[in-house]
């Protein structure tokens, strides 16, 4: 979950202003949250309280209204008693990360994962973002190797994840649809060094910057044993006490290592 938000906030100025290089620098004064990690709180609390997602998401959206919201997803939590409106845009899968923590299986994490979409993300393409997302968490939990993992997914989900980096940094660009993103930044993290090199491999997708990002960051958190600390440090001194109190509530009850 903190590897969701880390890469939320070091994408976020790289979203509109795009970068095909590695090199840059992780933060700066304007790096600060987005929808990204507003959406993973509210699932996060609705984990931590059972309270509906539809009401956390739509609560939390509008407390943080000025963060960057799609406008679909707009209109939906502006509407009181909407319904899912057949999205398959990336937010499903970038909002998902506390799901991968907080199961003792695959199916019923692939389930919740489910749960937490289809409340906005009912189209089959967003569900399946979001179960692989958090599938590719459980399997790292569970100490799979980035080669089992990308199998596993490829085999359940049918998404080509044997592209190399390589093959595909080149010519992407910004495409908020999951089965146009999802898989790029499965592939970052699956190649990846290290959690810090997963982050710089999504952000220099030059495409959709901090959701790719907080993709990545939340599987690379669980395949690398958590965020580095001095991440970690900067990533929460830009989080709001609300935010970190569910972060640590969260951290403490599915006992996830603190950086």
């Amino acid at each position: 979950m903190l590897g969701a938000v880390a890469g939320d906030i070091i994408g976020s100025v790289y979203e509109f202003d795009p970068t095909k290089r590695t090199d840059f620098s992780l933060f700066s004064k304007h790096s600060s949250f987005t929808d990204d990690t507003v959406l993973t709180m509210a699932v996060a609390e609705s984990l931590l309280t059972g309270r509906p997602y539809q009401e956390t998401l739509r609560e939390f959206a509008l407390a943080y209204p000025d963060r960057g919201f799609g406008s679909m997803f707009w209109q939906w939590f502006t509407t009181p008693g909407a319904r899912p409106y057949n999205s398959f845009g990336n937010g499903s899968a970038m909002r998902v990360s506390p799901v991968g923590w907080a199961f003792n299986t695959l199916e019923e994490t692939m389930a919740e994962a489910q749960r937490s979409a289809e409340v906005t993300h009912n189209h089959p393409e967003g569900i399946k973002g979001a179960q692989s997302v958090a599938a590719a968490i459980f399997m790292a939990r569970q100490g799979l190797s980035q080669s089992e993992i990308r199998d596993a997914l490829e085999t359940r989900f049918g998404y080509n994840l044997h592209r190399t980096y390589e093959e595909i940094q080149p010519s992407c660009s910004f495409d908020e649809t999951c089965q146009r993103s999802v898989p790029e930044a499965l592939i970052c993290v699956l190649g990846s060094t290290s959690f810090e090199d997963a982050i710089r491999r999504a952000v220099a997708l030059g495409a959709d910057a901090d959701t790719q990002a907080a993709i990545a960051g939340s599987v690379a958190e669980a395949l690398y044993g958590g965020v580095p600390k001095e991440i970690a440090r900067e990533a929460r001194a830009r989080l709001t006490l609300q935010f970190i109190d569910i972060l640590d509530a969260f951290q403490e009850k599915y006992h996830i290592a603190r950086a």
